[in-house]
């Protein structure tokens, strides 16, 4: 009986230690692998492919716990919806609950993206979806591609897909897309649900959600009709038993075509044009701000006062206006008219009205202007009398800094429109040896195309290396309301010319012989990008070459763009025109620059597939992952997006389209997930 009693007592003490054990260590078992594996589909209700379903509910397990994110953003229901659907994640259930009325005998899909994954450790199950039918019949046929942004090649992540029956060019913007699907984060797409038939494939940001293209919503086309298929092939697996053996095993599969549109979204950059404000900071200056570029300037007439049918023009004004002519300043020169603390303008500007078209419209505005109160302190009378009231000056300055670039002019930044330049009174002197020594003066002008009399530039012969100091004197520079400037000067130090190098791209010639659609004498243009995306010199392609000189040590990107309209500059594209963007094109690798080298690179524009192309350190979408081990990997720049490549595609796995595409949208090899820059010979 002891015994038995002390047997026990011991298995309650084991089972104690046990289970505080337990509560101090909740959640996965250290020392085991890590779970790589996305959730696995267990069962449904309604079951996949499901026909004559009648609840608006379904309950979709899965063999472990999950979690969604995202939701407004990457799950779509075909049709589409008009109230967002009710999405539920629990353990190992998610729950669907549709909350528009059923429509009968059609087939509906709930695209989840990419928005599943497990709780734990966060692995993504891609391109999940559901489908069931309403009807005795489901339709099953899909398309599947790709879409990237046109000017930066970018991924479109969570853009919204579709396609119209109605083959009309105006369906786009007037009817809602008939079934919807949503890009992942590689900027894949698979529109499921699809009867047989021709279809016109979009995609749009639809930012009001209304399944419709309103100008200012981004925007992509595919230039042809598409009539989905499916066919019956043959699946090559590669099987690995317990002992670690590999075997080839062959199964019946099906092949969902086309599985290769490719499309780059763009926007118009159209903005409704109207008055977007206006104020009067100084009594001198009237500032307009307009919603958007314009060719027309607006015309302003002073309505109140004596000065009633006064028009502001050249003759008691100063206009300066932004490149795109959408911010506008009247600097006044009439003391009359910004002696005036109110003023009414009729202002009469272009605005875009209910039709979407341009007409001339009239405001009266009113410009008020409160002037600051001065505090007068009390003197002396003999100072009342001998100390004038201090005049203010005109602030004049330097641009740059103390090193000047060989190639570049000098820059200057005056606070108030300049109206005299007294080049008399400009000292430019050049060290030799120990002394400076007076040289020739530069001329300071302003850009006669644009309406800058603010800024400044001067040409100047330099000579590399160089120490130069410029002095401006007081009173050189006199101000549209009588200030001059005080005196300024600079020494600064010009760069020598093996600070610089020359980079000299030659494009192949199978990359300029003809584009993509086989034109011949295809203008090209270059850009050199810097770590931010951005152009920093443009060259134009002369002789199958893009030259660049003058260029700082350190780290560059190219991208190169046909320009089909050798205006020199990249041109968006156009719905109602059906004008695809420009092509581009991106250089893979990052471009490393010393001081004094001359180097010169092949490039084949076409070698390498559209989603390739772009280094991964300026792409700024980056697919989410569960691991940054190799994220900030820059050493191997031949591989720094293999990181990111995926065994899945939605709808299929294929690889390279060829030139001779052009009549046959499904021209890619099932044998790889890579779009080739080829497969764009239908985008004109």
């Amino acid at each position: 009986m002891g015994r038995s009693a002390g047997n026990m007592r011991v298995l309650l003490a084991v089972l104690i230690t046990v289970i505080m054990g337990a509560c101090a260590s909740i959640g996965r078992i250290e020392g085991g692998p890590r779970d790589e594996m996305p959730p696995v589909f267990v069962r449904s209700n309604p079951a996949p492919a499901g026909k004559n379903v009648k609840s608006n509910r379904m309950d979709i397990f899965f063999n472990e716990n999950i979690q969604i994110k995202d939701i407004a953003s990457k799950v779509v229901v075909s049709p589409a919806q008009e109230q967002m659907p009710t999405i539920i994640a629990g353990g190992h259930r998610l729950s669907v609950q549709l909350r528009d009325t059923m429509i009968p005998n059609t087939t509906y899909t709930i695209d989840f993206g990419d928005a599943i994954s497990d709780l734990n450790e966060g692995n993504i199950l891609d391109g999940f979806a559901m489908e069931f039918s309403t009807g005795d019949t489901i339709d099953t046929l899909r398309i599947s591609g790709m879409l990237l942004e046109a000017r930066t090649l970018e991924p479109a992540q969570g853009m919204l897909v579709g396609v119209h029956s109605n083959l009309s060019d105006t369906a786009i913007s007037t009817l809602k897309l008939e079934r919807i699907a949503r890009t992942n984060q590689l900027g894949q797409f698979t529109i499921r649900g699809l009867k047989a038939g021709e279809y016109r494939v979009y995609a749009l940001n639809d930012v009001n959600r209304d399944y419709k293209w309103n100008r200012g919503e981004d925007v992509a086309f595919y230039d042809l009709v598409v009539s989905p298929t499916v066919n019956d092939i043959i699946v090559t697996d590669s099987l690995r038993s317990t002992a670690g053996n590999d075997s080839i095993v062959t199964r019946p599969g099906v092949e969902y075509l086309p599985n290769d549109i490719f499309m780059t979204w763009f926007n118009e950059d159209y903005a409704a044009q109207y008055l977007k404000n206006n104020n009067r900071t100084d009594s001198t200056k009237i500032e307009l701000l307009m919603a958007t570029q314009s060719d027309s300037l607006p015309t302003l007439t002073i309505v109140n006062g004596p000065l009633e049918g006064t028009i502001l023009d050249n003759t008691n004004t100063v206009l300066e206006t932004s490149l795109k002519k959408d911010s506008i300043v009247y600097w006044i020169t009439d003391p009359n008219i910004y002696s005036r603390d109110t003023l009414l303008v009729a202002t009469r500007y272009l605005k875009t009205d209910s039709t979407d078209n341009l007409s001339w419209v009239t405001d009266t505005l009113k410009f008020n202007f409160r002037r600051p109160k001065v505090k007068v302190e009390k003197k002396k009378k003999e100072e009342e009398d001998t100390v004038p009231p201090p005049i203010p000056l005109l602030e004049f300055k330097f641009g740059g800094g103390t090193s000047q670039e060989l190639h570049r002019p000098m820059t200057f930044k005056a606070a108030t429109p300049v109206l005299s330049i007294n080049h008399d009174l400009i000292l430019m002197e050049q060290k030799i040896d120990t002394n400076w020594v007076k040289v020739a003066t530069p001329t300071l002008s302003t850009d006669p195309t644009l309406n800058r009399p603010c800024d400044f530039t001067a040409e100047y012969e330099w000579e590399p290396g160089g120490k130069y100091r410029m002095t401006i004197d007081s009173m050189a520079v006199t101000g549209i309301y009588g200030p001059y400037n005080k005196k300024i000067s600079r020494e600064f130090i010009v760069k020598k010319l093996d600070d610089y190098s020359t980079f000299t791209f030659k494009l192949t010639t199978d990359s300029v012989a003809t584009d993509s659609v086989g034109n011949e004498d295809v203008k090209y243009v270059v850009e050199l990008l810097n770590q931010s995306d951005m152009p920093i010199a443009t060259a134009t392609v002369e002789g199958n070459q893009a030259y660049f000189a003058f260029l700082n040590e350190g780290t560059y990107y190219a991208r190169a763009f046909i320009d089909r309209n050798g205006n020199g500059k990249w041109d968006t594209g156009n719905v109602a025109q059906l004008i695809q963007p420009e092509e581009v094109f991106y250089y893979p690798k990052k471009i490393e620059i010393k001081r004094n080298w001359d180097v010169s690179q092949s490039w084949n524009l076409f070698e390498l597939p559209v989603d390739e192309q772009k280094p991964l350190t300026i792409k700024k979408n980056k697919p989410k992952t569960t691991s940054n081990d190799n994220l900030n990997n820059e050493d191997d720049e031949n591989n720094e997006d293999d990181d990111w490549e995926t065994d899945f595609i939605p709808g299929s796995q294929y690889k390279d389209a060829h030139k001779n595409d052009r009549d046959n949208s499904n021209s890619f090899n099932r044998n790889s997930n890579n779009y080739n820059r080829n497969t764009l010979s239908n985008r004109r």
